[in-house]
């Protein structure tokens, strides 16, 4: 009988006896030794991986106290929650769920934050470059932000398809809504965050229509129908000195 099969036998004459769980569940003999932690990518990870690792080898693989673990990652802003499993009997693995930030919000001239889609902004961590900005007038107080135009912009953000994701530059309000800025593309007009998920589709139909090439804006407040405008003429006749100027073209265009 191997040196495992002895001790796991061991463990198990104790755990038969009277009271000897309770004794077992604190022991040494299942003391936690390995810590397995995965889902962290944000850029404080390595505070985050010593802080569980410091307070999840203070207990057993029989008496693991979520709660604590909870508690030491909590001051962590990129955290939202962990999941715990414990193997027996000196393993115990943790995955940390993280925030996703869909923005990052600053004043002009200063440091960016990274925010999630309901506001919370996660402070401490650095902001990815490809994350579309959000300017800010003034600091918001607090852990959250609350301006509803900003939330609503969040919103959009959070909405967007990974292609276009990856071409938003800013996400702005000015009095006609929430504005993207495309790279390379039209400016698109949201309005609310309102069906944010079925105007980003709309979008990407009409970006990908070549009736569409050329237009300087997308109007999605009205998902069904959506206006382009700015459409540079198809070819550019030469310059007749006596003619009027012609209206903006705002063709219509339903995806």
């Amino acid at each position: 009988m191997t040196r495992l099969k002895v001790g796991l036998a061991v463990v198990a004459v104790i755990v038969l006896t009277g009271g000897g769980f309770l004794w077992l569940r604190g022991s040494s003999l299942v003391a936690v030794q390995d810590v397995q932690i995965t889902g962290v990518t944000a850029s404080d990870g390595d505070k985050v991986r010593a802080a569980l690792e410091s307070v999840a080898k203070d207990m057993t693989t029989l008496n693991v106290r979520e709660e604590v673990l909870r508690e030491a990652s909590a001051s962590y802003t990129s955290v939202d929650d962990v999941k715990v499993q414990s193997d027996f009997p000196h393993t115990l693995r943790i995955q940390v769920i993280e925030r996703r930030p869909v923005a990052a919000v600053s004043r002009p001239g200063e440091r960016r934050v990274p925010v999630t889609s309901n506001g919370t902004l996660l402070r401490g961590v650095t902001a990815e470059r490809d994350l579309p900005s959000v300017k800010l007038k003034r600091d918001p107080a607090g852990a959250r932000i609350t301006d509803r135009r900003i939330l609503n912009a969040l919103t959009v953000a959070g909405a967007a398809p990974d292609p276009l994701r990856g071409r938003t530059d800013e996400v702005k309000v000015d009095k006609r809504g929430v504005i993207v800025d495309l790279q390379e593309g039209p400016e698109l007009i949201f309005g609310g965050g309102d069906e944010a998920d079925k105007k980003w589709a709309a979008a990407a139909r009409v970006l990908a229509e070549i009736s569409a090439q050329g237009a300087t804006y997308l109007d999605l407040r009205i998902p069904g129908r959506v206006a382009a405008g700015g459409l540079a003429p198809i070819a550019t006749p030469t310059p007749d000195p006596n003619a009027q100027p012609e209206a903006e073209n705002s063709p219509t265009l339903n995806p």
